[in-house]
């Protein structure tokens, strides 16, 4: 089985996006300032390694319903994501949601497929990554959190801002008795880095 991984961006208090999330700010109040260490051209040097990790091939996506858009309950508007026609992900994505719908199809090799099952959403990735392939749990938190529960994570990616939201979606919220393994870390004036290995079995 290939790696199955986390990489988010977090403030200082721990929020991976801010309060007030709305369609005209996906991030929520204050959280576009989350991601400047990866913005800025040119980027620092000690986060190109970083961006870098980020940018891996990827074989396979699992996201949550509001990663994907702003829509809620049924389909009744042709929402297709956040990122245009050519999203970022070049793989099949599998999207969590509790309300059937046909996948989407973009360029650049992105389907959007729509699945009523994490465990469902997490194996049908890595059957298509292979042995071999990169699986991303990509968000938002509670999505990762549900990865954590499960146990399929095997690494974590955490790039801290030094800046706080005081509010919004907390990252690792309700996860009690996690201790990850840091396994590299680095940092510049925008951030610290961490990538930590996920063992199984460490939740009870």
């Amino acid at each position: 089985m290939g790696t199955t991984t986390a990489h988010a961006t977090i403030s200082l208090d721990g929020y991976s996006a801010g309060p007030d999330q709305t369609e005209s700010d996906p991030l929520g109040r204050g959280g576009e300032r989350l991601h400047q260490w990866m913005m800025r051209d040119p980027v620092h040097p000690e986060d190109e390694h970083w961006r870098d990790l980020l940018a891996r091939p990827l074989a396979a996506c699992v996201m949550g319903r509001n990663m994907f858009g702003p829509v809620r309950g049924a389909w009744d508007r042709d929402w297709r994501g956040w990122w245009g026609d050519d999203p970022p992900y070049h793989c099949p994505v599998f999207v969590l949601t509790h309300h059937p719908h046909e996948p989407i199809e973009m360029a650049g090799g992105t389907t959007f497929h729509f699945v009523d099952d994490f465990d469902v959403a997490v194996r049908r990735a890595q059957e298509v990554a292979g042995p071999e392939g990169l699986v991303r749990v990509t968000g938002g938190a509670s999505t990762v959190q549900q990865a954590l529960r499960a146990g399929v994570l095997d690494e974590l990616v955490v790039d801290t801002t030094p800046i706080t939201l005081g509010g919004g979606e907390l990252l690792l919220d309700g996860l009690p008795g996690l201790r990850p393994e840091p396994v590299e870390s680095g940092h510049s004036p925008l951030a610290s880095h961490v990538r930590y290995r996920v063992l199984s079995g460490q939740l009870p």
